[in-house]
């Protein structure tokens, strides 16, 4: 069975949540299912070596995921309309991937959570798609066929599911940010089944 590599960062637990919605999404077309991998985190000093498994969450990601995916889902957190270092640490070391077209011609898509509204929702998530492009992925969005896509009053955007913590930090999405985010999970399997 075709798994997406739905690869993430989350610190405050929403891009997790999310995550999991995407998940959902994905499994929700036969034939396919998802496969949760996270990134460990960074320092500017390295205080201690980060244990080889995170002790709650999903994995952290390997060389072979990126390998035996049949498309990728990237979400990070918000950090000044960028994704957070972590995931950008992880990105920056896949020069041999790049090289080698590991993942040329796959599909994939991004999602992230802000604290507030105008926290810089479409920023990260357009950023986030340079290096899928540089290597060589079929990026795909959300259309506004998506009926929640037109109804959200939180997250929600044609660029990949996003989430409005609030200032309380809720980790919880909203229904329509859950939709969103499993639609955009269903899309991404939906023509990963197609390109096969």
């Amino acid at each position: 069975m075709p798994d997406i590599l739905v690869l993430y960062y989350s610190r405050g637990g929403s891009v997790a949540r999310l995550a999991r919605h995407v998940a959902r999404g994905i499994g929700e077309v036969d034939g396919m299912s998802a496969r949760l991998r996270t990134v460990p985190p960074v320092a500017a000093t390295t205080q201690v070596a980060a244990p080889p498994v995170p002790e709650d969450g999903a994995p952290y990601v390997q060389a072979a995921d990126l390998d035996e995916c049949a498309g990728v889902v990237l979400g990070s957190p918000t950090r000044f309309g960028n994704m957070a270092a972590p995931l950008k640490h992880f990105i920056d070391n896949l020069g041999a991937q790049w090289a080698s077209g590991t993942l040329v011609g796959k599909p994939a898509a991004v999602f992230t959570s802000t604290a507030t509204m105008h926290g810089g929702q479409e920023s990260t998530l357009l950023s986030m798609m340079l290096p899928l492009l540089h290597h060589g992925c079929v990026i795909v969005g959300i259309p506004f066929t998506e009926a929640a896509l037109n109804t959200t009053r939180g997250g929600g955007t044609p660029y990949g599911a996003s989430h409005v913590s609030g200032l309380q930090d809720d980790p919880q999405p909203s229904d329509d940010e859950a939709s969103l985010a499993r639609a955009l999970g269903r899309r991404v399997a939906l023509i990963a089944a197609k390109l096969a």
